[in-house]
């Protein structure tokens, strides 16, 4: 059983940064992959960025490349969401969720753990 805890959304304008943790209970924290996903209101929840549990294998929505970068510090058990030059269409819930693999996967499906969101609000 892995419980995972979101922390670091708030308001921000267009333009700015926010960086999302996601703390992660358990002790074979590396032997998962860890995704990050959002929904915003009145829509589905759709995936953001993953990574593998050894972190070097990231993927990404195309409409975060260049602007958002996974991370993960497994010393600490977090994985790590820095997303810059956010947009209006960024505001959502940010979820962080778990899987007991290698792989990284893009759809939610295939994830076991999912911790309780945080909110992310870009103003214009």
């Amino acid at each position: 059983q892995v419980q995972l805890v979101e922390s670091g959304g708030g308001l921000v304008q267009v333009g700015g940064s926010l960086r999302l943790s996601c703390a992660a209970s358990g002790r074979t924290f590396s032997q998962y992959a860890m995704g990050w996903f959002r929904q915003a209101p009145g829509k589905e929840r759709e995936f953001v960025a993953g990574i593998s549990g050894g972190g070097v294998i990231k993927t990404y929505a195309d409409s975060v490349k260049g602007r958002f970068t996974i991370s993960r510090d497994n010393a600490k058990n977090t994985v790590y969401l820095q997303t810059n030059s956010l947009k209006p269409e960024d505001t959502a819930v940010y979820y962080c969720a778990a899987r007991p693999t290698a792989l990284v996967y893009s759809s939610a499906n295939y994830y076991d753990y999912w911790g309780q969101g945080t909110q992310v609000t870009v103003s214009s």
